[in-house]
């Protein structure tokens, strides 16, 4: 069980790894020049891993400003992190979670094979978020392991070839091609928000493009744009939490220059995040070609959501601020109605809308990006409050999914095995 354990979590959830290997198969199938098979996949792994060191200093800068934001202004509640859950479900659920993934990966690899779904899942930390979620809610609903294990596997593996396609009409839309696919379980909102944008504007008056007036042209640099809004927001969080708070968080630095380099971190964090992304997606999709003409034809790579990230930042940004809007206001409402209120944590508010805000941007421009972003925004804290009172039956408390895949495939696999159970 330990090699089980190390395969799954440490190998198979390593997204840099998984994509790694998937690169260097399909250089193999290509029967590249060893050369090339070892600058590819090393290319492809590190480009992943500066991706993530990107987004890692992005999570420490947005956790920083949940912490003053949540002090300043007094909030109180549930946390929707899919990385809380999951840890909470391999503490009771640790082997079954494994092999759900497991089967999980395979059945993505038949079905991508033998139907038109032709997406190859490669977001590994999402489908172990997956595996975890089917295995509390089928057995929350009683169902034995040896079922969890083969139910989960089959619906992970139908998942991570469905959902993508739902997402494809966008991404096409935005990276001018059908290279890529989006591997991100929010594929509903993604698609929903390019649906939005296509209602209420046009792509021609893109983030990307805006005419803006005199000074204000700083802000189409989107480093100096992302910056200079951030430092404005770590502001009034910083004020409102009050300089001794700020101090103990800073560990000491002063409370006025705290803000400043937190906001520039987070700028410099998703100029890191742009550049990962742009260098393994070139060696990937090449790599891919091999698989698509060997193994799986036609098959595409299904990314993590910042894979979109370059091609349009400044609706990244603005997609962040809407949804994270969208969220505290149906916080505040949550409040008012007395039921199971949702903190809209900043790191999967930053992630989730900020690819919203680019799905709504390639079909309606900024106002695609605001709209269907809050829209979004404001989804991801209802569905959390939905799925709770099933995982708080069976101890898991204090948090929840808030993914919108997730919720939907969670709620269905719950009520169908309790309707059969």
């Amino acid at each position: 069980m330990e090699f089980l354990r190390v395969f799954v979590f440490d190998f198979l959830a390593s997204a840099a790894i998984l994509v790694g290997l998937i690169a260097f198969s399909g250089l193999i199938l290509q029967r590249a020049p060893w050369s090339e098979v070892l600058t590819g996949t090393i290319k492809t792994i590190v480009g992943f891993l500066i991706f993530d060191i990107g987004s890692s200093a992005v999570g420490v800068s947005l956790g920083n400003f949940q912490e003053l934001f949540a002090e300043g202004f007094g909030l109180e509640g549930v946390l929707p992190l899919a990385e809380a859950v999951t840890a909470l479900a391999q503490e009771q659920f640790g082997t079954t979670v494994s092999l759900v993934m497991l089967v999980g990966f395979v059945m993505n690899l038949v079905i991508a094979r033998l139907t038109p779904m032709k997406y190859i899942f490669l977001t590994g930390q999402h489908n172990l978020y997956l595996a975890a979620l089917l295995t509390i809610m089928l057995q929350a609903s009683g169902v034995s392991v040896g079922w969890t294990i083969a139910i989960g596997g089959i619906i992970l593996g139908f998942c991570a070839a469905f959902f993508p396609s739902l997402a494809q009409p966008g991404m096409r839309a935005i990276t001018g091609d059908d290279e890529i696919a989006m591997g991100h379980y929010v594929t509903t909102g993604y698609a929903l928000s390019y649906w939005i944008g296509d209602k209420v504007g046009s792509p021609e008056e893109s983030t990307e493009d805006l005419n803006l007036p005199g000074w204000l042209n700083i802000f189409k640099d989107y480093v100096v744009g992302v910056a200079i809004t951030m430092i404005v927001f770590f502001y009034i969080a910083t004020f409102a939490a009050g300089r001794e708070f700020t101090e103990t968080l800073s560990a000491g630095q002063n409370w006025l220059v705290f803000p400043i380099f937190q906001g520039l971190r987070f700028a410099a964090g998703l100029y890191v995040i742009i550049t990962g992304v742009r260098m393994f997606l070139g060696e990937v999709v090449n790599a891919f070609v091999g698989i698509s003409e060997k193994l799986i034809p036609d098959a595409k790579p299904a990314l993590d959501c910042p894979v979109v990230f370059p091609y349009a930042p400044t609706a990244t940004l603005v997609g962040f601020l809407s949804a994270y809007a969208g969220g505290l206001v149906t916080m505040i409402v949550m409040a008012l109605l007395g039921t199971t209120v949702i903190i809209p944590v900043a790191v999967p508010y930053f992630f989730i809308g900020g690819t919203a805000g680019v799905f709504g941007n390639a079909s309606g421009g900024w106002k695609g990006a605001m709209l269907g972003s809050f829209i979004v925004g404001v989804l991801i804290a209802v569905g959390p409050a939905l799925i709770y009172p099933i995982m708080a039956n069976i101890g898991l408390t204090g948090t929840s999914f808030p993914e919108m895949d997730f919720v939907i495939v969670g709620l269905i696999v719950y009520f169908v095995a309790k309707f059969f159970g």
